[in-house]
């Protein structure tokens, strides 16, 4: 529930901040394919939604600066779940409130270049194994806020409709190796990295 709230939230800001006559807005909506660095787990296996909106103003004919404010699922998994081979089951959930801010070039009538910066609070994170969620005594904090660089591009399908596809990774941890500590799913520092694919909506207002 507080999830959803979340998202409402965010769509209503994003909704006020467009009726600026300089901005245009709309909604978005798509899947995150995501991993993290550090676990001991390879492959964009965990998949996880995308909802938000945007606001987007133009800085010249061919330069436009946009934000966005989103929810968004990341995290890993381990696709051998049937503890073969000696592996146990391991699922890292995270949910994330995000405002990516970024700029975009057009090098043509459909195409347009994206790179930018992502700001993302942790609104909630859990990890399971084969027995379901891992006990207190094995919950580790990961930080409160990631900081993401993004690089991707922007797909024009209608004058209204959109398709961004995007390659994000974190800047710093988003959780620090324990000295000490040996787990089976947990290597190293970790970082969030993922690709996400995202249907944009213009709206007029």
């Amino acid at each position: 529930m507080k999830q959803i709230y979340l998202i409402l939230f965010l769509l209503g800001i994003t909704t006020m901040l467009s009726y600026s006559q300089r901005f245009e807005g709309g909604l978005l909506g798509g899947l995150n394919a995501s991993q993290v660095d550090g676990d001991t787990f390879s492959g964009y296996h965990k998949a996880g939604i995308v909802l938000g909106g945007y606001a987007q103003t133009n800085l010249s004919s061919n330069v436009f600066a946009a934000m966005e404010l989103k929810f968004a699922q990341k995290g890993s998994r381990n696709i051998d779940s049937l503890a073969t081979d000696g592996q146990i089951k391991y699922i890292m959930r995270l949910n994330y409130a995000e405002m990516p801010i970024y700029l975009g070039i057009r090098t043509g009538e459909r195409i347009a270049l994206l790179a930018g910066i992502s700001a993302g609070y942790l609104v909630r994170g859990t990890e399971y194994n084969d027995y379901g969620k891992l006990p207190p005594e094995d919950q580790h904090p990961f930080n409160a806020f990631d900081v993401e660089a993004m690089i991707g591009f922007r797909f024009k399908m209608t004058d209204r409709l959109f398709v961004d596809m995007r390659g994000a990774y974190s800047v710093l941890p988003i959780r620090q190796k324990i000295t000490g500590l040996s787990l089976y799913y947990w290597r190293d520092n970790q970082f969030n990295n993922l690709l996400n694919t995202t249907v944009i909506y213009r709206l007029d207002f």
